[in-house]
């Protein structure tokens, strides 16, 4: 795994990233366009275990060219590691060793409320803004990732 600033200095010019918002029941999985400018939720995966996992991010960098990935760090809100970005933490290792790609931690306080607010402000029915949340959350923290890659 790399650091978000060794990240952006391995960038190449039209690459695209994924980011990924890991829970125990489900994935969120987002994808930047070519120029990282924008990032769009793209699907949820049912968590299962590892195996499974990594064989669904492994067809999905296969089919979309990705060159990274950001995943989301649950780091507590007094910036305190808990058990949470422990697991993250050892998830993100298997990941970033079974797929062979660049790996960043990306801190993802508040990407599910986040998400969920941006949605609430577009007057979108609570049915539906809770639909794909884990998706959304996933374009959160790849939208907080590539926006401090470009600046």
């Amino acid at each position: 795994m790399i650091t978000i600033d060794e990240l952006k200095y391995k960038l190449e010019d039209n690459s695209r990233l994924i980011g990924l918002d890991l829970g125990t029941k489900r994935v969120g999985v987002a994808i930047s366009d070519n120029k990282r400018k924008i990032a769009t939720p793209m699907e949820t995966i049912e968590y299962k275990n590892m195996e499974f996992l990594i064989k669904k991010l492994k067809q999905i960098i296969k089919d979309n060219y990705i060159f990274g990935i950001i995943i989301g760090n649950p780091i507590n809100m007094d910036g305190s590691l808990g058990k949470s970005a422990q697991s993250i933490n050892d998830k993100a290792k298997v990941i970033c060793e079974e797929v062979n790609h660049f790996t960043a931690l990306w801190d993802e306080r508040l990407s599910t409320s986040g998400s969920f607010n941006i949605s609430s402000n577009l007057d979108i029915k609570f049915k539906d803004r809770k639909k794909n949340i884990d998706a959304k959350a996933a374009a959160f923290i790849l939208q907080g990732a590539i926006d401090y890659l470009n600046n």
